[in-house]
């Protein structure tokens, strides 16, 4: 069962979060009202899949994820949030969300989301609407260097990344394009190396950049 913490400053929401969790089969190990608590939270149950409020009186969301990833931390961190602002969107994935979904979502888009960041997915695309795209390819290349030409990426390569895209997990990948497993970790990892990505999350953004999933 795919263990989860929800960090989020409202009461209310925590609980009916945690039951409409707790119906599909999602266990909730802790909760925490701010950053500096989830952290300890955190540190505390060892969770699959963090999910996250943005909008938190003293240490918030953006607070949490810098903290998370200054501290090593490689738990998947899911924002769920009521804001769909751009800049709220990009900060949060280029801090290290895995996801960004908003707090109307159905139950069932929910725990796919939740089960794709436990088994090493992320949800940036196409889930995210046309707005938060165009918002997205205007992030510069990492560094600062050169976009590299999407020619760079094998038919495969393309094929995965697209998959990685829409939140597959590995196994996920391997069974859609009748891959061994192992076969699909190499392409991840090449995948990762031609787009200068450190995750998978940055190398959807960045292919997203340069055009190579529009």
């Amino acid at each position: 069962m795919t263990r989860v913490v929800i960090v989020d400053d409202q009461t209310l929401v925590r609980h009916g979060i945690r039951a409409l969790l707790e119906i599909a089969d999602v266990e909730v190990v802790g909760e925490a009202d701010d950053g500096a608590a989830a952290l300890e939270v955190v540190a505390d149950v060892a969770p699959d899949v963090i999910l996250l409020d943005l909008r938190m009186p003293r240490y918030d969301g953006l607070w949490t994820l810098d903290r998370l990833r200054a501290q090593g931390s490689d738990v998947p961190v899911l924002v769920l949030t009521t804001f769909d602002d751009d800049t709220l969107v990009l900060d949060a994935l280029r801090a290290g969300a895995r996801g960004y979904l908003l707090k109307d979502v159905t139950v069932e888009q929910l725990t796919r989301a939740v089960h794709a960041l436990a088994g090493g997915g992320t949800l940036v695309a196409p889930s995210i609407t046309d707005r938060m795209l165009r918002a997205i390819r205007a992030v510069p290349p990492a560094n600062g260097a050169e976009a590299l030409p999407a020619q760079r990426l094998t038919g495969r390569e393309l094929e995965v990344l697209r998959l990685m895209a829409e939140g597959y997990t590995n196994r996920e990948i391997s069974g859609a394009l009748s891959l061994v497993e192992g076969t699909v970790k190499n392409h991840v990892s090449t995948i990762l190396l031609k787009l200068s990505a450190r995750d998978r999350t940055n190398a959807v953004l960045r292919a997203l950049h340069l055009g190579v999933l529009g």
